[in-house]
Order: C-alpha cells, then structure tokens, then sequence
C-alpha cells in the first residue's frame, strides 16, 4: 500500500468521525458556550494523544522546537471548531452545511500559496464534481431548497472558521520539521488549548458544568477523543501525503456520513433522489484517488 493510498483511507476515516460532531453537536450547541466547550475539549484530546504518544515511545525535546508553530495551528483549528458552534447559533444546518462544501476549494488556494501545490485540470474537474454532489446531499435533492439559500450573519461567522481551517491544512505540512504526526497533533492539541483558554476563559469559568445534561458530556467525549484527537492525527497524516485540496476534498463526503449518523441517531433517511448526490461525490473521489501525481 502506497503512502499516498494511506493518506487517502485516513481522510475517509476522517469524513466519517467529522460527521459524527455535526450531529451530536446538533444536540448540544445551545447548552454551552463554544469557547468554553471547546477549550475543554481540546484539554480532553491533548491528555488522549499525549497518552498515545507515551505508550509507544514518549517525547523528544527536539520534535518542540519552534513551539510556535504550534500555537499557529491550534489557534487555527481551535478557531474553526469555535465559529462553527457560534455559526450555528443563527445559521441553519443547511446553510452551515453549504458553506462547509467551500473548504476544498480555499485549501486548494492555500496550498499553493504556501507549498506552491498546482492543482490540474482532472483535479479541479474533481472538486467540482464533488461540490455539485454535496450541495445535491445537503439541500436533499430539492431544488426549491437551493434557491431560497440566504447568505446570513451565522454563515458569514462559518465562513471564518472554514477560512481557518482549509489554511490549516497546508500550514501542517509547511510548519513540520520532522515529527510523526502523534507528536504534532500532542503540539496542536496544547497550542489550541491554550488559545481557546486565553480567548474564552470567561466562559469557562462562568460555566456551571455540573448542571450541564449528559448530552454535553457525550458530545465532549466524542468529539474530544473521535472529532478532535483521532481527526486531527489523521488530518496530519493525510496533509503530510497528498496535497491540500486532496486531503479538504473528502469534506463532500461529509454530508453522506452525516445521513448515516441520523439514521442511526433515529432520524430517518432521505428520499431516494438524494442518492444521485451521493453518487456523485464517490465520482469526484474516484477521480481522486486514480490522479496520483
């Protein structure tokens, strides 16, 4: 198995963990201040990954050189996590979720920018494809849906944070000096929890977390452990393998997953028009994964 197929099965795994926060976040949005929730979370994922990191061999005091760098990619990923939850106070799901399928299109932008990756005319073909079959997903086939699509106050906020986190993917590989990606995802997971500290320690403190409703510590854990430090691992993993707007293209297949989860959640399938949108992403992905260079 090549490297590259590596960092491709680890994005999947990603999509699938990333659209298990969306509906479990769902859930828990409005019992909780996101800086709060989320500065606790990233704590909650630094002691996991940490944890992994000790198991198989510990730290050097090389891999934290620079510890800057991660400063710079937990503000951006702790930013992202923070303006989605305060998006989503005023955005509806499906606008969110519009604006989320943006994210490949910007990392693709960044990535050149920052790496000088070049993206061809099979891969921009690809993204396309892709973003039609997750808008297709999203607005479930319904036309009517599409149209009446306003450009708000909460999705102007999530746009911020998907800016932050198609930068992200790029700066991982650009700020990298060599340590494997358990140890760098250990720096963002701290880095990001020292900003979200610093920037929502009000909240934090003003919280009364014993009279939060188990449905928060659910979220917590999962997205802590799944959505922040698993994610995060493979993000790495991935952005240090394939090309930036590679690794944000599997974003499409995010609303897909979001569609099992709900099932599973009690919530239902979609109508059977939805599954041309599906079929669609799995096109951009094989375009994907047959352009290797």
């Amino acid at each position: 198995m090549t490297d590259s197929t590596r960092g491709h099965l680890a994005m999947l795994a990603f999509s699938a963990l990333v659209a298990g926060s969306f509906s479990l976040g769902s859930m828990t949005a409005n019992h909780i201040d996101p800086a709060a929730f989320n500065a606790v979370r990233f704590v909650f994922g630094a002691v996991v990954v940490g944890s992994l990191v000790q198991a198989r061999g510990g730290f050097e005091r090389w891999q934290f050189r620079a510890p800057w760098r991660y400063l710079v990619l937990g503000g951006l990923f702790g930013a992202y996590f923070v303006l989605m939850f305060e998006g989503l106070k005023t955005a509806a799901p499906v606008s969110a979720a519009a604006v989320f399928t943006l994210t490949p299109i910007m990392a693709a932008g960044f990535g050149y920018l920052l790496l000088r990756q070049v993206m061809t005319g099979r891969m921009a073909l690809a993204l396309a494809i892709g973003g039609a079959g997750a808008l297709w997903v999203i607005f479930r086939a319904d036309l009517s849906a599409l149209l009446a699509f306003q450009v708000g106050r909460g999705e102007v906020i999530y746009f911020v944070g998907c800016v932050s986190h198609a930068v992200y993917t790029p700066m991982v590989r650009a700020l990298n000096r060599g340590e494997p990606a358990p140890v760098s995802t250990f720096g963002t997971m701290v880095g990001g929890a020292v900003v979200l500290f610093a920037w929502g320690w009000p909240a934090v403190v003003g919280t009364d977390w014993a009279a939060l409703p188990m449905i928060v510590w659910i979220t917590l854990f999962y997205t802590a452990v799944f959505a922040t430090a698993v994610t995060v691992v493979l993000l790495q993993f991935a952005s240090m393998r394939l090309p930036a707007y590679k690794v944000m293209a599997y974003t499409y297949l995010t609303p897909t997953w979001v569609i099992g989860w709900e099932f599973l959640l009690g919530n239902g399938l979609p109508t059977i028009y939805v599954l041309g949108g599906i079929a669609l992403t799995c096109v951009a992905l094989l375009l994907l994964l047959k352009e290797e260079g």
